[in-house]
């Protein structure tokens, strides 16, 4: 995996001038690898809530990550700072692949990806406007960061049916929730490791086992084994902050077979 710095001599990153803001999806920005847009479904919903994707066309042979990208990759980014009446904008992430680029393993997509998001107005019932600036890592033999600025209305095009389907579907396609017959047990482990035990349906031998970086935590490739007949993941911890946090969890998906499901784990 190239570090960012080698990315950033790899290629120039590419900024798009704004656009007006006309519809409620953007127009698409244009890379050497792809291209990326935002897409709203229209109004927000009685809570204040707007349903949008950040929709990422690959061309093939490219790549593009997770929200953990491994040790040197460039994960989704997305500021909503400069827009008017959003006060938060949540990526989610549908599933990711395991992949290894001759340089390190890595979580992300070899294929076109939406990744949805919810944006949170500040005041539901008045205008709201997304000025959204985005940086992603997209990677075929060599790996480019795309930062560009999107700008989208919601409101101006509230009934378009195939924004609606295409935001529909991205969060229809998310991992479900972990329950207790397809997720993860945190076994006991030390300071260097975390070892979790898989309940999944399907092919054991599809399984994988995703767990984000975030926090200041930073983790390896997982290593399976089989204990009593359990599925058993062991990944190293390959830094950490300084002291545990207390709130919160790291994120984690557990794919299989038959599909996936997320939940939070604490920190080890």
């Amino acid at each position: 995996m190239r570090s960012l710095k080698t990315l950033l001599l790899g290629a120039a990153i590419g900024l798009a001038t704004a656009l007006p803001a006309v519809a409620s999806s953007s127009a698409w920005y244009n890379s050497e690898g792809g291209k990326v847009r935002l897409v709203t479904s229209g109004q927000p919903d009685d809570a204040g809530r707007i349903q949008g994707v950040l929709d990422i066309a690959l061309k093939p042979g490219w790549k593009t990550y997770w929200r953990d990208p491994g040790d040197a990759g460039v994960p989704p980014q997305l500021d909503i700072s400069a827009s008017t009446n959003i006060t938060d904008a949540a990526l989610s992430f549908p599933a990711p692949q395991r992949h290894d680029d001759g340089y390190g393993k890595w979580a992300g997509y070899n294929r076109p990806v939406s990744l949805p998001v919810t944006f949170t107005l500040a005041t539901p019932n008045q205008p709201a406007v997304i000025d959204a600036d985005i940086f992603l890592g997209i990677c075929e033999t060599i790996c480019i960061p795309v930062q560009t600025r999107l700008i989208v209305d919601p409101a101006s095009d509230p009934d378009n049916a195939e924004d609606a389907a295409l935001v529909k579907a991205s969060f229809s396609g998310l991992p479900a929730p972990a329950r207790s017959d397809f997720g993860i047990k945190v076994l006991p482990g030390d300071h260097e490791t975390l070892i979790v035990e898989a309940s999944l349906p399907g092919d054991p031998d599809a399984a994988d086992f995703f767990v984000a970086g975030e926090r200041d935590y930073m983790f390896g490739a997982p290593a399976r084994s089989e204990k009593d007949g359990k599925l058993i993941f062991t990944v190293p911890i390959l830094d950490r902050p300084s002291a545990t946090p207390t709130d919160g969890g790291l994120h984690y998906t557990l794919t299989s077979s038959v599909g996936a499901v997320e939940g939070l784990l604490p920190f080890p």
